[in-house]
């Protein structure tokens, strides 16, 4: 099963995004642990687009698709037209260096890569995926 969700990249909308992720975990039956970390996944991500690449320009758009393998494995893909990040290629600091220098901001990423069991990057002449798999 499929389901998509296509939001303006406005802050606001990080909420629904939640929302959504969540009723479409929670009609999967996935228990309360799992949903708010996959959403807390999903919404890091979205948020790093909505924030950082989008500025918050509520003319652009980012899509989400939630699809359920027989596997056992949910997959959420993040389909943007903007050049995404690369989250593999993110070197995390040690939790010594952000106590350090007091860095705001850094460890949602730590926190992606650790809850998702793969994240791939595609990219074509239209549009870039990030794609994040979770066996569940």
């Amino acid at each position: 099963m499929k389901y998509c969700y296509k939001v303006p990249c406005q802050k606001e909308m990080l909420r629904e995004i939640r929302s959504f992720v969540k009723d479409v975990l929670d009609k999967h039956g996935l228990s309360e642990e799992d949903i708010s970390t996959l959403v807390l996944a999903i919404d890091e991500v979205c948020a790093n687009l909505i924030i950082h690449t989008h500025k918050c320009n509520a003319s652009d758009s980012i899509e989400l698709e939630i699809k359920f393998k027989k596997n056992k494995e949910v997959i959420f893909s993040i389909i943007d037209k903007a050049e995404m990040f690369n989250i593999n290629q993110y070197e995390e600091p040690t939790l010594d260096e952000i106590i350090k220098r007091r860095r705001k901001g850094g460890v949602g990423l730590i926190l992606v890569k650790r809850i998702m069991d793969d994240i791939q990057i595609t990219t074509d002449q239209k549009k870039h995926i990030c794609r994040l798999s979770k066996k569940i």
